[in-house]
């Protein structure tokens, strides 16, 4: 019997791992979070390592997300994968994760250019 389209156990076991990874992801976050204050009062160089080492570890993230995306879509081509709903929403994630960095890039550009225009 399926829930709102959603078939017996192995999307209920796909709903919960992707909970998992959306608490394990804020976990993330909440330490970058806290950290941020420390490396600021180390010096300088602190915040700026701490920016490049998140934006590095996002664009890490996605990258595996779209190799897992990848991966299990090459696998239903030769047909070791039969759960097409783990396909597409492992495609969904991958392509939300690379909008995401997209809106990200632009918005990081937008304001290089602002600052740029900034007299001095």
């Amino acid at each position: 019997m399926s829930i709102g389209g959603i078939g017996g156990g192995g999307g209920i076991q796909s709903i919960l791992a992707m909970r998992q990874q959306i608490i394990d992801r804020s976990n993330l976050l909440q330490q970058v979070k806290t950290a941020a204050p420390e490396t600021a009062q180390t010096g300088a160089a602190g915040p700026a390592e701490g920016f490049t080492g998140a934006l590095r570890n996002a664009l890490d993230s996605v990258k595996e997300t779209q190799a897992k995306s990848e991966s299990i879509t090459e696998a239903y081509q030769r047909g070791e994968v039969t759960d097409v709903a783990k396909v597409m929403l492992a495609r969904q994630e991958a392509s939300v994760a690379f909008e995401a960095t997209l809106q990200t890039r632009n918005r990081l550009l937008s304001a290089y250019q602002d600052i740029m225009r900034m007299g001095v």
